[in-house]
């Protein structure tokens, strides 16, 4: 993972992104590369009689920000000794963010805050929505993880679906070097063998172990989540989105519990 592309934005979460990427660069010799979006979008309005009206004076408050954000940056990492740039771009933050994510290998984004703190901060779903959406695996941060561990145990969310096979191979170079588990629940199987991803691991010098757990009255995400605290996991590497993005959104699923809930750095692909 040589290319690492970071959200950069005003939210109080940014520093612990950019601390986690730089880890990550000195982990992989690698570059960190910065992306400040601002959306367009936001500073155009519609009446009911389709007029469209411009907040030009808005956009360019909202400019001028962006610019004083990316000096305060450029201080901030002049003296580290990772190699960095800092990129802007002017549409959405998804769409931004996938579009710069075309030549990375790894993008860092945050998990939302408590809902009283989110006041500021990035649209609640960005890392579900980026990973449908990026070609890049994208690894998202709970409020207040500030480095990247690389010695606590992973636990890999496995069902069987495409969607998980994708995630774990995306994360095979921050798997090496520490335990892994492959955590199922009940009896979701899927259309690939776990016996298929341990093998996979292994021809990677990674000897993971195969753990099956049984619900016990909780939801699938619910034994997900207790399973990694008890490891002490210091990554969850799942599939994002294994059900439809409209499904999970209507009547929740793991992807979606995760991604508000977690505790712990997701590490998600489609």
């Amino acid at each position: 993972m040589r290319s690492i592309l970071v959200h950069a934005d005003n939210d109080s979460a940014c520093e612990d992104r950019l601390q986690v990427a730089l880890d990550l660069a000195r982990r992989f010799q690698g570059h960190a590369t910065l992306l400040i979006a601002t959306p367009l979008q936001q500073f155009v309005s519609f009446d009911p009689f389709g007029g469209t009206y411009f907040a030009a004076e808005a956009l360019a408050e909202a400019q001028a920000d962006d610019i004083a954000l990316e000096s305060r940056l450029a201080d901030r990492l002049a003296g580290e000794d990772v190699p960095w740039d800092i990129a802007m771009a002017d549409g959405d933050i998804v769409g931004a963010l996938a579009g710069a994510a075309t030549f990375a290998d790894l993008t860092v984004v945050s998990l939302p805050p408590a809902q009283e703190d989110r006041r500021g901060s990035p649209p609640p779903m960005l890392a579900g929505d980026l990973a449908v959406t990026a070609t890049t695996p994208v690894l998202a941060l709970p409020h207040g993880v500030k480095a990247f561990d690389a010695d606590t145990p992973a636990m890999v969310a496995w069902n069987g679906s495409a969607q998980a096979a994708h995630a774990l191979r995306a994360a095979i170079p921050l798997l090496g070097g520490r335990p892994v588990v492959l955590v199922t629940v009940g009896d979701e199987e899927g259309d690939v063998p776990a016996t298929d991803a341990l093998r996979y691991l292994s021809r990677h010098d990674i000897h993971a172990e195969l753990k099956t757990v049984a619900r016990d009255g909780d939801t699938v995400e619910e034994r997900l989540e207790k399973e990694a605290l008890a490891l002490g996991a210091g990554l969850i590497v799942m599939g994002a989105f294994g059900r439809s993005r409209l499904r999970e959104t209507i009547f929740g699923g793991v992807t979606r519990y995760l991604l508000t809930s977690s505790r712990v750095p997701l590490l998600l692909a489609h």
